[in-house]
């Protein structure tokens, strides 16, 4: 079994299709396809469900998914140590952030990273937190950054933890409170992020715990977007409150919640026991410093 063949297998369930796969990977489809073959042949066990359209994975395609997972990973680790032992400085950090906040928080960073480490390549991709933990999980992110909770895979670095504000607009009958339930708000229209961002669980189970389920009115990825929806009065919207502060509109006003464990707490992860190249560990011993 080698783990070029395990490679493609991964990249056809992770990008949903052997075309998808190709542009992944580098080869054609037609080896693609063929490589998937090979490795059921030598596992004797169908891996995809091809009987039904899309990638659907068998029972033994889902654990040699988790497993090959496993394996990419550890072999990228060996790598790295191995980098490591023959003083390699160079090298690349593959890295993670999210949408909401990465201006604030890690432009800093990076401008600092490359001014101490010019010879280090960071390739940065940007999702939702949930979507970076699968990435991160998988092996192709080294670190990324993502919102407390999240399951135990993952060793975590601090970065923030900020409080939620609601925004509203300044003629809302709540506008002139200092701080605001959510027990207050169960009547209103919500903005919400796209799904994958994992603000929306902190919202969503911060309504449960207030007896509700909120009416949600519309969603988007754009910070912007959402603070003028709440301006034209489509609803009300959540952002943290360093965000918040940094996104001031005419008519419109950010007030902070006061219910317990509404909260936007940050971390950088990576996988609980992996190798932490050089490139992975001096950002983090940076965003350390510069935290204070």
């Amino acid at each position: 079994m080698e783990l070029r063949t395990l490679r493609i297998f991964v990249a056809v369930v992770r990008h949903g299709g052997f075309s998808q796969a190709a542009k992944h990977v580098f080869v054609t489809q037609s080896a693609v396809s063929k490589a998937v073959r090979q490795l059921e042949d030598e596992l004797g066990l169908a891996l995809i469900d091809r009987q039904v359209p899309g990638v659907q994975l068998t029972d033994a395609g889902r654990v040699v998914f988790a497993r090959a997972q496993q394996l990419l990973a550890q072999r990228d680790d060996l790598m790295n140590e191995l980098d490591e032992l023959k003083g390699v400085r160079r090298g690349q950090l593959t890295l993670g952030l999210p949408p909401i906040g990465s201006d604030a928080l890690f432009a800093p960073i990076f401008a600092a990273y490359r001014a101490r480490y010019p010879e280090i390549e960071v390739s940065l991709f940007e999702h939702g937190s949930r979507k970076l933990e699968e990435l991160v999980t998988a092996g192709e992110l080294e670190l990324g950054a993502s919102l407390l909770p999240f399951n135990g895979a993952f060793d975590w670095q601090d970065v923030i933890a900020e409080p939620l504000d609601v925004i509203l607009r300044d003629d809302h009958p709540l506008s002139d409170q200092e701080k605001i339930g959510l027990s207050e708000l169960s009547g209103e229209a919500f903005i919400l992020f796209d799904s994958g961002f994992a603000l929306n669980p902190i919202i969503l189970d911060g309504c449960r715990e207030a007896g509700f389920q909120p009416n949600v009115a519309a969603r988007s990825s754009q910070i912007n977007f959402i603070v003028e929806l709440v301006h034209a009065g489509l609803g009300i919207g959540f952002l943290p409150r360093l965000i918040a502060s940094q996104r001031v509109r005419p008519g419109v006003r950010h007030i902070t919640l006061k219910d317990q464990g509404m909260v936007w707490h940050m971390a950088f992860i990576w996988r609980r026991g992996g190798y932490l190249s050089f490139a992975a560990k001096a950002w983090l011993d940076l965003a350390a410093e510069l935290r204070g």
